[in-house]
């Protein structure tokens, strides 16, 4: 009886969550907002790839919600940047949700956001079943996190959209290969983009505003 009342809960979550991504969708929508989910673990780089996204991206307006269990320190990172920020700390909770999310845009003005970058908590698994409300997912890794993230975690790069190889330049340092990490997403995700990047130098940056239609220019 108790597994029956635990997956009638989780399945009621999963609903409501469902129906305000919705909301958080149309909230985009009525406002011009285009929004991307940005995921990964601790130290992948997410925070390095929406400071760079920014950094080329003139004469257009920026805003960012950072997710993180405590601290502001993205937050501050983006604040810096002249990103339009605001914290989310969820304490326990490994993942932000749809719910965490319309709070958190109650903070910002929307109507003078074009973009709109949200920071996920550090996790590879815990968002999976978590959708935003925003346009693309874009999962950023590391090559120091091993060549097999991929086969570890399947069902977040199975539903990404864009899947972001972070330091390739440590690739050769960590005995990391390239092409295994490129093969097992395309086995797991037929239809997704792998693009590999140096966040540090800014090395693939530009391919990845591409692929997420951005009005990108390299910054001088």
């Amino acid at each position: 009886m108790h597994k029956v009342c635990d997956v009638d809960m989780e399945k009621n979550i999963l609903e409501e969550n469902e129906k305000l991504a919705h909301k958080n969708a149309e909230l985009f929508k009525e406002n011009g907002v285009r929004a991307f989910n940005i995921l990964g673990a601790i130290g992948s780089g997410k925070t390095s790839v929406i400071e760079r996204l920014s950094e080329g991206m003139d004469g257009v307006n920026i805003g960012a919600i950072a997710g993180d269990l405590t601290g502001e320190d993205d937050h501050l990172r983006f604040e810096d940047k002249g990103i339009n920020s605001t914290a989310i700390n969820t304490g326990k909770d490994c993942h932000l949700d749809a719910h965490y999310v319309s709070h958190a845009l109650e903070d910002l003005p929307l109507e003078d956001i074009d973009y709109l970058f949200i920071e996920n908590v550090g996790n590879l698994v815990c968002p999976v079943d978590f959708p935003l409300g925003t346009e693309k997912d874009v999962v950023v890794i590391s090559v120091t996190e091993g060549d097999d993230m991929i086969r570890k975690h399947p069902l977040i790069f199975a539903q990404s959209d864009i899947t972001v190889v972070n330091k390739v330049d440590l690739a050769e340092m960590m005995d990391v290969e390239l092409s295994v990490i490129e093969e097992d997403y395309k086995k797991i995700n037929p239809h997704g983009t792998l693009i590999k990047i140096n966040a540090k130098t800014g090395e693939g940056i530009e391919k990845l505003a591409k692929e997420l239609d951005l009005p990108y220019s390299l910054p001088r």
